[in-house]
């Protein structure tokens, strides 16, 4: 969904270096940086990552497929159940207490440590150094103890994300999910790939736990869908585009 607002795609370590050829550079790979323990060993380049989306993230607009989506959803029930970690759905209209956030947001900001349960907007400019992928200091510190912060996303191998926020979105998430026993449910799901399946696993889920669901999967590589649904093999924001109609 993202890739269409021009923002980089990680897939495999060619993608992920093609965005990021300091990390080539560094020999590093997308896991090892998306680790909380990078924060621990080199925090001013962890930060030059996440700093780097940071500022990305926030400075890119939501392509059209987003207007497209909310006019649809503003005229139903609907939920939002996404992967992005860029707050676009927010930025695009949606109202924050109809979407779920399931590995966080990088414009919310957690104690690194952590020390308390805080989660907080961010409100950092950040400096980044592209030839060295390297944030310039002062870095993102604990509101609480004051020791280093760092964006409240679920990263690699992470026993340290604080899942308030995120719970809190899952049970309002929950609680609309019991609501559609009974009803006709459209799934729209807009590139989720199978390497990391959070998205494409919930979306099977509620589609094939009722006969009155539709999933349709919009994917340019991995379009594959159970039998009785929809399958459209393409970007998001064409595919959006098409239904839309004229």
């Amino acid at each position: 969904m993202g890739v269409d607002s021009g923002l980089p795609d990680f897939r495999g370590e060619k993608g992920f270096w093609h965005c990021y050829p300091a990390a080539k550079r560094l020999g590093l790979k997308f896991e090892q940086l998306a680790n909380p323990q990078s924060f621990d060993r080199d925090p001013q380049l962890a930060w030059g990552f996440y700093g780097h989306r940071h500022n990305l993230y926030r400075a890119t607009r939501p392509h059209e497929g987003f207007a497209i989506l909310l006019h649809w959803a503003q005229q139903k029930d609907f939920f939002v159940f996404t992967s992005n970690v860029d707050a676009h759905f927010q930025a695009a209209g949606f109202p924050a207490d109809r979407v779920l956030e399931c590995h966080g947001s990088i414009l919310h900001l957690q104690c690194a440590q952590p020390c308390c349960n805080d989660i907080w907007p961010s409100d950092h400019t950040l400096s980044i150094d592209e030839q060295t992928l390297r944030c310039a200091a002062p870095l993102p510190h604990c509101r609480r103890c004051g020791a280093l912060a760092r964006p409240n996303v679920l990263m690699f191998n992470d026993g340290r994300f604080l899942y308030d926020r995120h719970d809190q979105q899952s049970g309002r998430f929950a609680n609309w999910l019991e609501t559609l026993p009974g009803r006709r449910v459209t799934i729209l799901e807009c590139g989720a790939g199978s390497a990391v399946p959070t998205v494409r696993r919930m979306c099977e889920q509620v589609a094939l736990a009722s006969d009155a669901a539709t999933l349709i999967r919009i994917n340019p590589r991995e379009s594959r869908v159970p039998h009785g649904h929809i399958s459209l093999a393409m970007p998001a924001l064409a595919a959006l585009q098409l239904l839309d109609g004229p």
